[in-house]
């Protein structure tokens, strides 16, 4: 059931964020996934992948596929528990938020961790459904010339890829902005404010969960 907090993440208490909207906003803000097996040795096996993910009542399910000389696809047939990873805004943090010098660096992130059992969709109408699924996703003003290409050249890219669902049967997300530490808010604001890219995203994420909120307000 989609919400159950289990999976293999380190994740300390002041990081634990149990609000599955937040979880969905990350997984569909930062599609592209890393799926986890075991392979016929038992060491992990790793497939970098974008996965569409969609509510079905209390549930959660991940749709994606791979090419079928990816052998994945075979280890979730055979053992098909797996983990799956989304990766969020990242970025170093200083230790000079602190007014306190006797400090170390850290890495602040987001991330999603999702234990998964599979299921593979061999059936081409279903394949193509799901595969439209991700189309508008990320392109949807190409779902048309996928649907104008001839059927033939159509049922050859089906058969070149092995699609299927991961039912998510435990989350996890953790969100790493330094929450525990309110006197290094002021300041990680100003430098994320000025940062880059993931420095800025995470600062949009500090004004989301209300971290630092009281600092950003009292400041003149």
């Amino acid at each position: 059931m989609f919400g159950l907090q289990s999976g293999p993440m380190y994740l300390p208490r002041h990081f634990d964020v149990s609000d599955r909207t937040i979880s969905l906003d990350l997984m569909r803000a930062h599609p592209l996934a890393s799926l986890i097996s075991n392979d016929a040795d038992g060491l992990p096996f790793v497939t970098h992948l974008p996965l569409h993910g969609e509510a079905r009542g209390d549930r959660l399910v991940l749709l994606g596929h791979c090419a079928k000389p990816n052998p994945h696809w075979r280890y979730l047939q055979e053992r098909p528990t797996a983990v799956v990873t989304f990766m969020g805004p990242q970025a170093y943090m200083t230790p000079r938020v602190y007014s306190d010098l006797v400090r170390v660096p850290t890495w602040n992130y987001l991330a999603v961790h999702c234990t998964v059992n599979a299921t593979l969709v061999e059936d081409a109408t279903a394949k193509d459904r799901l595969l439209k699924k991700l189309i508008r996703d990320h392109d949807p003003a190409y779902e048309a010339q996928w649907l104008a290409l001839e059927p033939d050249y159509q049922g050859k890219m089906l058969a070149g890829i092995v699609a299927f669902e991961l039912e998510v049967r435990g989350l996890q997300c953790k969100v790493k902005i330094n929450q525990h530490r309110p006197e290094a808010h002021a300041r990680m604001r100003e430098l994320y404010a000025a940062g880059g890219e993931g420095e800025q995203a995470l600062g949009r994420w500090m004004d989301r969960l209300g971290i630092g909120a009281s600092d950003a307000q009292s400041a003149p």
